[in-house]
């Protein structure tokens, strides 16, 4: 059956709210950051909320093309609003995670709370052995960040780390 109503769509409309309505979402926000309505200006701390800060991390053999995943890491982390404080590629192929200087610099920019998270696309990039990834989930919790892969590994044309 074929639909003759695709060309008819209406945009949304748009929200209106009533003045009732924009002071308690505004008082909703503001408690959430913190800020008791009616006691003075918004603090300048509370005034500019920043955006999660994400490094992500590639890892490939020396001549594997890795611009297609680095491309889906970087629209991954803008569907959620994310910044993106630096791109770290491996070019070292199969070394364990200890060996590897992109990784380490990766954990060191949680370390240094110029990121939350390392974001990699697939759990392989890290390792494929599971102790190996369990390690560096761990010391990346204990930078005081965490470790988000974006998907399952699957069939792909890159040779993993």
């Amino acid at each position: 059956m074929v639909s003759s109503e695709q060309g008819l769509r209406k945009r949304p409309a748009p929200a209106r709210r009533t003045e009732g309505e924009r002071r308690r979402r505004q008082a909703l926000a503001d408690h959430a950051t913190g800020h008791v309505p009616g006691e003075g200006p918004v603090p300048a701390r509370v005034a500019k909320v920043d955006r999660f800060r994400v490094v992500v991390y590639l890892c490939a053999a020396a001549n594997s093309d890795i611009a297609g995943p680095r491309e889906e890491c970087l629209a991954y982390a803008g569907s959620f609003g994310w910044q993106i404080v630096d791109v770290v590629e491996d070019r070292v192929g199969l070394l364990p995670p200890e060996g590897r200087e992109g990784l380490a610099r990766a954990v060191e920019l949680v370390e240094e709370r110029k990121a939350g998270a390392v974001l990699t696309p697939w759990r392989s990039m890290i390792s494929t052995i599971a102790q190996e990834y369990d390690e560096v989930a761990r010391s990346v919790e204990k930078a005081g960040g965490f470790l988000h892969v974006m998907g399952a590994d699957r069939a792909r044309p890159h040779t993993p780390c």
